[in-house]
C-alpha cells in the first residue's frame, strides 16, 4: 500500500505508533505517528520502545522450549510436578504442551473470553506485581474450564504459570531466562522488561480514553510484566528476533514451534507454541492487545518479509497492521 494511504488511514483514526515493512531486514516503510508521550509533546520515533502485551508470549514459549531442549523440562511434564502444593485447581494432568498451546483448560484470572472493556481494572495492587510468585493470588481460586487437551482456550494465566514452571525449573528468575535465552541469542538489545511507573524516556507511555480523557495505562497493568504479557521492544528488533528465530539461533526445532496445534476458526487463525499462525499460509504472527497497547507482527518465512505495527494505545494497531 502506498505510504500516502497508510498516512490517510493514521490520520483518519488518531493511529499512535509505528508501522514497518521490512525484507530481510532491508527497510521497505517505516514511519512513527503520534505521541509517546502526550503531556510533555514527546513525538513517537520509528526507534520508540512500545509495550506489546500478549506478542510477549511467544518470548516465554521460546524460553520455555530452550529449557526443553537443554533436558530442564519436558513438553510432558505435569504442572503440578513443579507446582507443588500451590494452585491446587489446576488439574494434575496438565502439561506445558497444553500451557503453551493454549489447551490446558485452567481457570484464567484474565478470562478473554467473558465480554469486558478495555479500561476495566483487574489486577488490583498493580506495584505489588513485580514477580511471577507475586502473580500467585491472582491465579489461585479460577476452577478449570475444561479438560486438558479438550479445545483451546486462550489463557493469559496459563502462561504465567509457564513462567513460574521456567523460573523453578531453569533456576534463575523469569525476566533473566528471556533475557539470556531469547533476547540476546536474537541480538535484541533495546528490548526489556520495563517497569511502568519508571519507563525510560524512549519509550511511549500507554494511554486509553477515561472520563472523557485521554490517561495513562499505569494502574491497569502489573508494574512489571511476566510471562503473559509486556515487555517493551521497537519494530527493529521485533525485525531482528525473526531472522534470529528462523536462523536457529534461539532454538533449533523452529519447525517444531511453528506447526500448527489447533485450529482457532473464530479468530480464522491457527497456534502452534506460543505463536498464532495464519490460517492457510506458512506466516507467522505475535499479536497483543491490552489496556494502552496494541501490536502485530506477521513474518512470512519464505519471502523474508516482516510486517509490524506498535502502537501505545488500544485498539489503535488493527487498521494499520491491515493495510500493510
Amino acid at each position: 500500500m502506498p505510504q500516502a494511504d497508510i498516512d490517510k488511514i493514521a490520520e483518519e483514526t488518531g493511529f499512535s505508533g509505528v508501522a514497518w515493512i521490512d525484507r530481510a531486514g532491508e527497510i521497505e516503510f517505516a514511519k512513527a505517528y503520534g505521541a509517546a508521550n502526550r503531556t510533555y509533546g514527546v513525538p513517537n520515533t520509528v526507534d520508540t520502545r512500545f509495550g506489546i502485551a500478549s506478542g510477549s508470549k511467544g518470548f516465554t514459549a521460546l524460553a520455555v522450549l530452550s529449557l526443553v531442549r537443554d533436558g530442564a523440562l519436558k513438553l510432558d511434564t505435569t504442572a503440578r510436578s513443579l507446582l507443588g502444593k500451590d494452585l491446587p485447581l489446576i488439574a494434575d494432568d496438565v502439561t506445558v504442551e497444553h500451557l503453551l498451546t493454549h489447551t490446558s483448560g485452567i481457570g484464567d484470572y484474565l478470562d478473554e473470553e467473558v465480554e469486558t472493556d478495555i479500561t476495566d481494572y483487574f489486577i488490583g495492587a498493580a506495584h505489588e506485581l513485580t514477580t511471577t510468585e507475586a502473580f500467585l493470588p491472582l491465579l489461585d481460586g479460577h476452577p478449570a474450564k475444561f479438560r486438558a487437551g479438550e479445545r483451546f482456550g486462550y489463557c493469559n494465566g496459563g502462561f504465567v504459570v509457564l513462567a513460574l514452571l521456567a523460573e523453578r525449573a531453569g533456576g534463575s528468575g523469569y525476566h533473566d531466562l528471556v533475557r539470556e535465552r531469547v533476547l540476546r541469542p536474537a541480538g535484541m538489545t533495546r528490548t526489556d522488561f520495563l517497569r511502568s511507573d519508571e519507563l525510560p524516556a524512549d519509550a511511549a507511555v500507554g494511554y486509553l480514553p477515561l472520563d472523557g480523557v485521554n490517561r495513562s495505562n499505569v494502574f491497569h497493568l502489573p508494574v512489571l510484566a511476566t510471562g503473559d504479557g509486556g515487555i517493551h521492544t521497537t519494530a527493529a528488533d521485533i525485525s531482528a528476533f525473526w531472522r534470529a528465530l528462523f536462523a536457529g539461533d534461539i532454538v533449533d526445532s523452529v519447525e517444531e514451534v511453528v506447526r500448527p496445534r489447533c485450529a482457532v476458526p473464530q479468530e480464522s487463525m491457527r497456534y502452534g507454541l506460543g505463536f498464532w499462525l495464519h490460517e492457510s499460509t506458512d506466516t507467522v504472527m505475535l499479536v497483543g492487545y491490552d489496556a494502552g497497547a496494541s501490536f502485530k507482527s506477521a513474518h512470512d518465512p519464505h519471502t523474508g518479509t516482516t510486517r509490524t505495527v506498535l502502537s501505545n494505545t488500544s485498539p489503535g494497531a488493527w487498521p494499520i497492521a491491515r493495510a500493510l
